[in-house]
């Protein structure tokens, strides 16, 4: 199949699992066309299954905000027709799903067909969906699809209730990792690099956005802390920057904290991790806390949206409340206090990774493409 992949090309979850899943088909054999406006930052090399090309949007003065889905669906109208796409797969349904939709319409004017599949990822339902000037639009688009996905049954249902026009049947197909990629050669030297006498290190990944509560992060820490030696690794960035370094202060633990940035191959450092913290308010899914357990790494989480579909309760790391950092101390604390009881956690959080190994979740992607190619079919007869 030839394919096009529409996705933000930024850090963010949905960005890398689009990514992910590109160079998984291409491995597979089919042609992946990535069409977005700068390279995916996943996208770390190009084989002779795998293409990108940009939407380049020009800064006019007349425009206050460029208009990106009006050049993007131009674009699609492009790579569709000289590329001979069979299908397009947006990620994200703003404004990826509706750009998609008046792509299919321009290109129909002119005798192609070519469906498109939505995979809705979190925010673009959750946060930005529930804006009221976006809802006509998220509705009308994803009821248009030819296939629409959900990473979680949790988002699943968050659709159905904060749009309650869409008709559209979703197919739920979890976010997945390669197992391949967790080699676990981290050496106790990079370690001792963040924990130089031996102490416990906890690591936390997110785009640092509220949604995340990283300052809860450093509270749980800061309890951790002082009943356990520890070290706290951050690693990401975003508007909340400056609170979390205001509050390190506050708690006299910046000498305890590192902050590395952003990270393309967040692979690379997690597996040195003891425990992996991730406090949201709401997570679509909980990608990161995946990644975490390839890495044989147990999570700290709350209860919120897809987490629970990702991690066990006492069996690959403990989930919480929404803001219960007592018990998110106390339950990191039983953790790490005790060399067998965290070994045992290391191996449950690795078997429950397994159940998204990308083997077992990239059939479910081709099966629907086939069921989607072989429906529009039989429609244009």
């Amino acid at each position: 199949m030839k394919i096009g992949i529409v996705c933000y090309p930024t850090f963010g979850g949905s960005g890398v699992v689009a990514t992910e899943l590109g160079k998984a088909l291409a491995e597979k054999g089919h042609q992946v066309h990535f069409i977005t406006y700068s390279p995916p930052v996943r996208l770390n090399f190009l084989s002779g299954n795998l293409f990108y090309h940009e939407v380049s949007v020009s800064d006019y003065p007349l425009f206050e905000y460029p208009p990106y889905e009006l050049v993007l669906a131009s674009k699609l109208v492009d790579v569709v027709k000289y590329e001979k796409l069979d299908l397009l797969h947006v990620h994200y349904a703003i404004p990826h799903a509706s750009a998609a939709y008046m792509a299919k319409q321009i290109l129909a004017s002119q005798g192609i067909h070519v469906p498109f599949i939505t995979t809705l990822h979190g925010t673009d339902i959750t946060l930005v969906g529930k804006d009221p000037s976006f809802e006509p639009v998220i509705t009308f688009a994803i009821n248009q699809s030819d296939a629409v996905t959900a990473v979680s049954e949790s988002l699943k249902e968050d659709t159905y209730k904060n749009f309650p026009s869409v008709k559209k049947e979703i197919q739920v197909i979890p976010n997945f990792i390669c197992l391949d990629d967790y080699k676990f050669e981290s050496s106790k030297c990079q370690k001792k690099m963040y924990a130089p006498n031996g102490e416990r290190l906890l690591i936390h990944v997110s785009n640092f956005r509220k949604v995340k509560r990283v300052e809860d992060v450093l509270r749980i820490f800061d309890k951790v802390r002082k009943v356990i030696p520890a070290k706290l690794v951050l690693i990401g960035d975003g508007p909340e920057r400056g609170n979390i370094e205001k509050l390190c202060r506050e708690l006299d633990t910046c000498s305890d904290i590192r902050s590395l940035g952003k990270i393309v191959n967040p692979e690379q450092i997690l597996p040195i991790a003891d425990l992996f913290l991730l406090p949201s308010e709401t997570e679509s899914f909980g990608l990161a806390a995946l990644e975490a357990m390839a890495s044989k790494v147990p999570v700290i989480s709350t209860n919120s949206g897809g987490l629970p579909e990702v991690n066990v309760n006492g069996f690959s790391g403990f989930m919480s409340n929404v803001g219960d950092i007592d018990e998110m101390a106390n339950n990191a604390i039983s953790i790490l206090q005790d060399e067998v009881i965290l070994d045992q956690f290391r191996a449950n959080a690795y078997r429950q990774a397994e159940k998204f190994d990308i083997t077992k979740i990239l059939p479910m992607y081709e099966e629907l493409y086939k069921a989607v190619l072989k429906k529009s079919k039989i429609m244009m007869k």
